[in-house]
């Protein structure tokens, strides 16, 4: 479906095709491109800060604050400004929400409609026997309005995907793509001295765009920006926790003398144990499913007995049938993270992890995680989201100290794991509102004029 909607993207490719489209993207997801754009990052973290700090200010140290709406702003504008060189968002209260931005944030809740769901599953596979003209044109004349808001949706994704692309493609003919360091950027300037064989065509370029930006956003501004609100909801509920990683940051400020680079950010202990293990407890995306596109023989790793009573150390998977990975479920198994498997506990990164745990050889790229997957179609911007978090965690934490708020939090499966509070307003389909409110203070009550913005 993802295809019909945003073209042939990373996602929607599959064998040489795909494989081709992640050698050109690969780099601008490495270790040393994230060097360079930590800055970026902090650039737009510090915004964030700073909106916090004028609503404590104005309540004299203390004010409530719902956190996951603007951890949701800053996600969309990382991707934005380190992804395409394009803002969404100037992270300043009252900001209009800019049109793409809304269009991205409510095309996941439209497409799990139950209507569109069935349509998804029954009608889609047939959706390529006639042309892109005519689909459109069956779309336009259906009386299915839930359609046309999808539609609607994409058409403005998809012209601002455009808008990005040209202005990318007009800085590298002008000047090379010269101070420019996005990943768009350095995907147009790769693309251009790619061998023939490697190279891409536009359409695809603008497909990294139009689709990997809802995808990519669903690890930038769903999935990261809810496993954020998961740290600074867990960090509100353990003070200890809090103290102790605020301690670490600071100290770290203190010996660096600025923001903190890639580097700096990456050897701070207690800062990484915090990360891994909310990814891990609290996976924002608990399972995901996959199709075999082959008949295959699936080992298992323990024998299990069939309907007749046969043990079975394998079983046979049908081509085209649909398999549920149980991601959360493998990242909490108690006989691979012992009996405390459920438990929320960073300091079990600080120490040498049981050798059952490497034993297992879990197949996820990060932590003995399946947090992000595995193998070829592994996501390939974890790195991305690593230090997403690690940036917005040290610089919000440096400055504020989080409590809860006293409503009761929810944590809801809308595609990827929510917050939200059993107050909060019913706004689609039976969902209620996504927000986390918290109590943020200042870490210097005595001093709230060292941080007027005035």
């Amino acid at each position: 479906m993802m295809r019909k909607f945003f073209g042939m993207g990373l996602l929607s490719t599959q064998g040489e095709h795909h494989r081709k489209q992640r050698k050109l993207l690969n780099p601008v997801f490495s270790t040393a491109h994230m060097r360079v754009m930590a800055p970026t990052f902090h650039e737009i973290a510090n915004k964030l800060q700073k909106a916090f700090l004028l609503k404590v200010n104005r309540s004299n140290g203390e004010a409530e604050i719902e956190v996951a709406s603007w951890l949701t702003r800053t996600a969309l504008e990382l991707i934005g400004q380190a992804g395409f060189g394009y803002s969404f968002d100037a992270l300043e209260e009252g900001t209009k929400e800019h049109p793409f931005a809304a269009s991205l944030k409510d095309l996941s809740g439209a497409t799990v409609n139950a209507a569109i769901m069935i349509a998804r599953f029954h009608i889609l596979p047939y959706v390529d026997l006639i042309s892109p003209k005519a689909q459109r044109a069956i779309i336009d004349y259906l009386p299915w309005k839930q359609v046309q808001i999808i539609r609607d949706m994409v058409d403005i994704m998809t012209n601002t995907s455009m808008e990005i692309f040209e202005a990318t493609k007009r800085s590298v003919m002008e000047n090379g793509g010269l101070g420019r360091k996005d990943i768009m950027s350095v995907l147009v300037m790769a693309n251009n001295v790619a061998s023939e064989k490697d190279r891409i065509p536009q359409s695809e370029l603008v497909a990294q765009i139009s689709y990997y930006i809802p995808t990519f956003t669903l690890a930038a501004m769903d999935t990261t920006s809810n496993a954020l609100s998961r740290i600074f909801h867990l960090l509100s509920q353990n003070p200890e926790v809090q103290e102790k990683l605020r301690t670490e940051i600071c100290d770290a400020l203190k010996d660096h003398g600025g923001d903190l680079d890639y580097d700096t950010l990456s050897s701070l202990p207690y800062l990484d144990a915090v990360c891994r293990e909310t990814l891990r407890v609290h996976a924002p995306v608990p399972f995901l499913t996959r199709e075999a596109k082959s008949d295959i023989v699936l080992p298992l790793e323990k024998s299990i007995t069939s309907t007749d009573g046969r043990p079975l150390d394998s079983i046979f998977v049908p081509k085209g049938t649909i398999i549920m990975i149980g991601l959360l479920k493998c990242n909490t198994d108690p006989e691979i993270w012992g009996s405390d498997a459920h438990e929320w506990k960073p300091e079990r990164w600080l120490s040498p992890l049981p050798d059952r745990v490497s034993e297992a050889h879990v197949p996820g790229i990060y932590s003995h995680l399946m947090t992000f997957l595995g193998g070829s179609r592994a996501c390939i911007g974890f790195k991305f989201a690593q230090l997403e978090m690690k940036v917005v965690v040290s610089s919000l934490l440096q400055t504020f100290r989080f409590s809860p708020s006293g409503g009761k939090v929810i944590w809801e499966w809308n595609n990827v794991v929510q917050p939200t509070t059993e107050d909060a307003e019913i706004v689609a389909n039976g969902k209620r509102k996504i927000q986390l409110p918290l109590k943020c203070t200042s870490t210097r009550p005595g001093d709230i004029s060292a941080f007027s913005l005035e």
